[in-house]
């Protein structure tokens, strides 16, 4: 059933609208939590000079920074500027905020980019191999080995390889996106990403692999299957030319929910790895409450999340469109 212009404008719209509700009910609990969370500000801003600092050079700094004003006031100056691209400066490292992550997202980007692109391929890969040996020795093993790896903390898995490849062996390095000074070298960064990919990939790997086997050994059990068979067409030409393409529109769906739950993981290796991404300056800006910059990320990373899941339901609504509401 198709849709006229009319219910695509208005599909279109409630999409928009449902979109900025979401981020503004985000900035609106970030901004609230952040600055209801123990801790002083004025340390990422000036450091060790706020101890000695007295009761009114510290009132004075928490003016300077806009931070004595009640809460409510705080977010609407923020929410105020955000409407005209001013996120304020970041407290850490005394820039704007924009610029900062500039510097940082194209790691993470790079990182997280070739880690998805892996897992799909190898996820595709290893679902079509254990629904083509469906309950044999073959598929029980990667069953089993994917089951176990899936367990294995990313943290406590990065410190296993940190301590196997750079400690002990002292073939990979341990931490960082390049050697200094060779920040334009190729084979530096490669080298530096082998071990966060490697961790990023197996975190994710298997929980991908058995939902796409699920999926084609769904198909493989429909009706048309068996008509198939009984037309003489082959195992080999049943799977590739009729599952796999009516898996495709799940296939996306799944890469489309990923999205976040991969960004997730990645965020957590780059802290392992003192990877310098978003997931570094996230947790520095937690731990240091530094307010502009943790209020952009999380609102940078709630903008991918949001953006996915509309894209995913959206395709399951293409797949069925009884669930469109």
């Amino acid at each position: 059933m198709t849709m006229s212009k009319k219910e695509i404008s208005i599909y279109i719209l409630k999409k928009i609208l449902l979109f900025l509700a979401s981020i503004f009910l985000l900035s609106l609990i970030v901004f609230y939590i952040a600055r209801l969370a123990p801790g002083d500000p004025l340390v990422s801003y000036y450091g060790d000079r706020v101890e000695k600092m007295s009761p009114k050079e510290h009132d004075w700094a928490m003016a300077k920074l806009g931070l004595d004003k009640p809460i409510v006031v705080q977010y609407i100056k923020w929410l105020l500027g955000a409407f005209h691209g001013e996120f304020g400066i970041s407290y850490k490292y005394k820039m704007d905020v924009l610029e900062v992550i500039a510097g940082r997202i194209g790691n993470t980007m790079l990182l997280g980019g070739i880690g998805f692109v892996l897992i799909f391929t190898l996820a595709l890969f290893l679902g079509i191999l254990c629904a083509w040996h469906e309950e044999k020795w073959l598929d029980r093993i990667v069953c089993q080995v994917g089951t176990i790896t899936s367990c294995i903390p990313e943290f406590w898995f990065s410190l296993v390889l940190i301590l196997f490849f750079a400690v002990e062996l002292h073939i990979l390095p341990s931490s960082g996106a390049y050697t200094i000074g060779k920040e334009k070298d190729v084979t530096d960064r490669i080298l530096h990403l082998i071990l966060p990919v490697t961790v990023v990939v197996f975190g994710h790997l298997w929980y991908y692999a058995y939902m796409i086997r699920n999926k084609i050994l769904e198909e493989v059990r429909a009706d048309y299957v068996l008509l198939a068979k009984s037309k003489g067409l082959t195992k080999r030409s049943i799977l590739f030319r009729h599952c796999l393409r009516n898996i495709i529109p799940s296939y996306l769906s799944i890469m489309a929910i990923s999205v976040p739950h991969i960004l997730g993981g990645t965020y957590i290796v780059e802290t392992v790895f003192s990877y310098p991404g978003l997931g570094t300056l996230a947790y520095e800006s937690a731990r240091y409450k530094d307010y502009n910059l943790l209020m952009i990320l999380c609102i940078l990373t709630g903008v991918v999340v949001i953006v996915c899941n509309m894209i995913a339901q959206t395709i399951n609504e293409r797949i069925d469109p009884r669930i469109r509401q």
